[in-house]
């Protein structure tokens, strides 16, 4: 015998679980969508020289590749006749990259997409790391330019989908790369890949801790002032909107005249006032100067948000501005910015921290058999609920009524819907509900109307009905 197991740094969940986390995943559809976005899939997996253009070494160490067994490759006369090396995605951004440079030529710019779908690292399986998970992008892709306005539509979006999971509250912080590359050069740090070097350390920040962080760019080659300065600077946080905006003003008059940290203070700016103005409370965005960003392709705005009463889960939404998305697939500049929700993670994370519970069952009905010779009477009904948009369950085989009824219970079917013989000859049928433990009679021909309303109604626990 084998022993059954999932692969390590995947999440099997039991059907309760997945109703829920489909739920988080068509909240956050429709979220996209309700903004203007249109959906497009990629495949599991690209061609290796497209996919890894422009990522090697660490990156291309977590790449699953993809090898051919078949009767094609086997048969290959030749190197040449062979199929191309595949190898499965690790992000949607690059495929993505690859997408709009294919079709740049049958797209509409502002381009604006969304994904939903899975990616696979081969990273070391941790408590909430995965091998294979969902991400949910959304990127607005410009051909040649892009306003910075655009920027401003990331957190509107964040905020109104993190609202719609009701998951607690939520902050939104924001930074510039512009802002930050031109205090490094304030500093005398005027090397890009010096500055990136810098930026990679100061995103451990909340992480790592300010010693950590500090001993990191003090091995870059920076004194252990300039090290202080560092961290004195990316301490800023705001506690309002206008708060955010005298401390842009602080920034200006502190800096030595860096072209690019004057760029970056206008871009947020800008961005700030546009937040705003899309009804985005401002209780629920901040300016924090150590927000980086890991990755060197984000070069202006970037974002990452946390929920205010779990700071331990970390970053649950985050992305940024990039000047040039698929530089390596078309000569056509593609500016965007866009945003990432990796729900498999924060899926877990919120699990893990109590505030997801297992959903309801999507069955709302119940058909029981109550005897045998009753059985098409039974389907007939099923089939006038689902005709009626009720998602109904109906029982096939004869047991025993208590054991449909206990059935129904432990699958989280609110509605048993019964017919026996008294129910036939008056032409009513029987309701329990379950969670309420209440019963109630209905005629036939009012069956789905009634049962509508009941599915419509809340549920109210009697502990919370006052006296």
């Amino acid at each position: 015998m084998i022993t059954p197991r999932t692969p390590s740094g995947t999440l099997e969940l039991l059907p309760s679980e997945q109703i829920a986390f489909q739920r988080m995943l068509d909240t956050i559809r429709s979220g996209y969508e309700r903004f203007g976005f249109l959906p497009i899939e990629t495949p599991a997996f690209e061609v290796s020289d497209v996919l890894l253009t422009k990522n090697g070494g660490e990156t291309e160490n977590q790449v699953y590749f993809v090898q051919s067994t078949g009767s094609l490759q086997k048969a290959a006369k030749s190197d040449d006749d062979k199929l191309p090396e595949l190898a499965l995605r690790f992000d949607l951004t690059v495929p993505l990259a690859r997408y709009v440079a294919q079709h740049e030529h049958r797209l509409t710019f502002p381009f604006r997409r969304y994904q939903m779908q899975r990616v696979y690292r081969g990273e070391r399986p941790q408590r909430g790391r995965f091998r294979e998970f969902y991400q949910c992008d959304v990127d607005i892709i410009g051909k040649d330019a892009l306003s910075v306005r655009h920027d401003a539509e990331c957190p509107a979006i964040i905020h109104s989908i993190f609202n719609d999971l009701d998951i607690g509250a939520f902050t939104i912080q924001l930074n510039n790369r512009k802002l930050m590359r031109g205090f490094f050069e304030d500093l005398g740090v005027t090397d890009a890949d010096n500055q990136a070097a810098v930026l990679r350390e100061v995103d451990k920040l909340d992480k790592r801790g300010a010693e950590f962080v500090s001993n990191s760019i003090q091995e870059l080659g920076l004194s252990a002032d300039a090290a202080a300065n560092v961290l004195d600077f990316v301490a800023a946080r705001s506690t309002s909107h206008d708060d955010a905006i005298a401390l842009l003003d602080r920034v200006v008059e502190q800096s030595a005249g860096s072209e690019s940290l004057a760029q970056g203070v206008d871009e947020l700016r800008e961005v700030f006032r546009l937040v705003k103005a899309m009804g985005v409370p401002e209780a629920d965005y901040r300016l924090n100067l150590s927000i980086a960003r890991g990755l060197d392709y984000y070069t202006g705005t970037v974002y990452e948000t946390t929920l205010d009463d779990h700071p331990g889960i970390g970053s649950i939404c985050s992305g940024g501005r990039y000047d040039d998305l698929a530089g390596h697939y078309s000569k056509s500049r593609l500016p965007g910015v866009g945003i990432s929700i990796g729900l498999t993670r924060l899926f877990w994370q919120l699990r893990e921290a109590g505030l997801v519970n297992a959903a309801d069952s999507t069955v709302q009905v119940l058909v029981p058999q109550v005897a045998p010779e009753f059985a098409e009477e039974a389907l007939a009904l099923a089939t006038t609920l689902r005709h009626a948009g009720i998602n109904t369950e109906v029982v096939l085989d004869s047991t025993k009524l208590a054991k449909q009824l206990k059935y129904a219970d432990r699958a989280g079917i609110r509605f048993v819907a019964m017919l026996g013989g008294n129910e036939l000859e008056q032409g009513n049928v029987t309701v329990k509900d379950l969670r309420r433990g209440a019963q109630f009679t209905v005629d036939r021909a009012d069956i789905a109307r009634a049962l509508r309303v009941e599915i419509a109604q809340p549920l109210i626990s009697p502990d919370s009905v006052s006296d």
